[in-house]
C-alpha cells in the first residue's frame, strides 16, 4: 500500500469525471478543469477530457447557487479513467443502494475513484474507503473520524491508497492536476500551466495541510517547536483530555515554559487553547453530523452535554442545538447556502 503518494501509477488519468452533489464546492471543480483546459491549449490537442455527472443526470447547483448541467447520470457513466466525488460533508445518495453499488462496480472495473473536500463523506458512505487512508480537510476531520472509524484520516493535501485518491480541498486539487499534466506532457508544460494561473508553489500531495491557529494570523506549522508539538498532542487527545503537565513533559519542557511559550505564540494559555480546540471539534460534529449533543459531548471529552452547552454558548454565542438549526434548513437535512460546510 502506498500512502501520501504523488505517483498516480502507470495508467494515465486523462478522462476524468466529476460526480456533483447538490451544494458541491464550485472552487474544487474549477481548480481541476481550468488547469486541464490550459494543458490542452498548450499541447494543441485534447489530452484531457472531463464530464460532469450527477446521481440522476439532473441539473444541480453549486454551493454558491450556480446551476450546472450534467453530461450523464451515475448509472450511465462510462469510459472514464477516474471519477471524483465533489460535495459538502452532509451529502447523501438519493438511492442509498444502487448508487454506492455503482461506485463499487466502477472501482472493480478499473476506474480510479476519488473524493475532494467534503466528497470524502459520500465516498466513505459507499464503502470504497473502508480500511483505507484518506486526506480529509482539517475542518471536517473530527466529524469524519467519528462517522467513519474504519477509515484513517491523514493530515495531507492528497493521499493515494491503491486506486482511491482523496484530496483535501480546492488548491490541493489544482496541485493534483498539475501532477497529472506533468505525467502527460512533461515538467515544462506543468510549469507553464502553473505560471498561467500564478500558482506560486507546486506542492506534492505529501505536504501537510495549513491549519490556522485560533485568534492568530499564523498557522500551526509556523509555531515554535514545543508549541507545535503540544498542539499536535492536543489534537490527538480530544476524546480523552490530557493534562497540561503531561503535555509539557512530552514536549520536553517545563509546564511554566510551555505556558510562557504558548501565551507568546497564541495569546492563550495551553489550557484555554486546548478547550477551544475541543469546542471546535464539537462544532464540526454539530454542523456536519446528526449525532446527539450528549454523544458529541463525550466525543470531545466533556462529562455531560450541559457542560458542553455552557462552554459552547460562551464561545460561539449560541447553543449546539441552535447552531445546528442555523446551519441546516428545517426538515431537509441540507446545508443552507453559504454555510461553512463548503471548501
Amino acid at each position: 500500500m502506498t500512502v501520501h503518494s504523488s505517483d498516480f501509477g502507470p495508467a494515465p488519468l486523462r478522462r476524468i469525471g466529476f460526480l456533483l452533489f447538490p451544494g458541491f464546492p464550485m472552487a474544487c471543480l474549477t481548480a481541476a478543469v481550468e488547469p486541464l483546459r490550459a494543458a490542452n491549449e498548450i499541447a494543441g490537442h485534447q489530452v484531457f477530457s472531463w464530464a460532469l455527472v450527477t446521481e440522476t443526470g439532473a441539473q444541480t447547483a453549486a454551493s454558491a447557487g450556480m446551476p450546472f448541467v450534467a453530461d450523464s447520470s451515475l448509472a450511465d457513466t462510462d469510459g472514464l479513467d477516474c471519477l471524483f466525488l465533489l460535495s459538502g460533508p452532509e451529502a447523501e445518495f438519493e438511492d442509498p443502494v444502487s448508487s454506492p453499488g455503482r461506485l463499487r462496480y466502477l472501482a472493480r472495473h478499473g476506474v480510479t475513484l476519488g473524493g475532494v473536500s467534503g466528497g470524502v463523506f459520500p465516498l466513505a458512505r459507499s464503502g470504497v474507503l473502508s480500511g483505507r487512508r484518506c486526506a480529509v480537510h482539517w475542518c471536517y476531520r473530527t466529524a469524519f473520524e467519528t462517522a467513519f472509524p474504519d477509515c484513517t484520516a491523514v493530515d495531507r493535501l492528497a493521499v493515494r491508497d491503491g486506486a482511491v485518491h482523496t484530496v483535501s480541498g480546492a488548491s490541493a486539487m489544482f496541485d493534483l492536476c498539475l501532477e497529472l499534466i506533468c505525467q502527460a506532457l512533461g515538467e515544462a508544460a506543468m510549469n507553464e500551466v502553473a505560471c498561467l494561473f500564478q500558482h506560486p508553489v507546486i506542492r506534492s500531495g505529501s505536504v501537510r495541510q495549513k491549519v490556522p491557529v485560533l485568534q492568530s494570523g499564523r498557522t500551526v506549522d509556523q509555531m515554535p517547536p514545543a508549541v507545535k508539538q503540544a498542539m499536535s498532542i492536543f489534537s490527538e487527545n480530544v476524546e480523552t483530555p490530557v493534562g497540561i503537565r503531561d503535555v509539557a513533559r512530552m514536549a520536553g519542557i517545563s509546564p511554566r515554559q510551555l505556558e510562557r511559550s504558548f501565551r507568546t505564540a497564541t495569546g492563550l494559555s495551553p489550557g484555554e487553547y486546548y478547550r477551544r480546540q475541543r469546542l471546535k471539534a464539537a462544532r464540526q460534529m454539530v454542523q456536519y453530523s446528526w449525532d446527539s449533543i450528549s454523544d458529541i459531548a463525550h466525543a470531545v471529552g466533556y462529562a455531560s452535554s450541559s457542560t458542553l452547552t455552557l462552554h459552547y454558548r460562551k464561545f460561539y454565542g449560541v447553543t449546539p442545538v441552535q447552531d445546528r438549526k442555523q446551519t441546516f434548513l428545517p426538515d431537509t437535512r441540507g446545508p443552507v447556502r453559504g454555510s461553512p460546510a463548503m471548501h
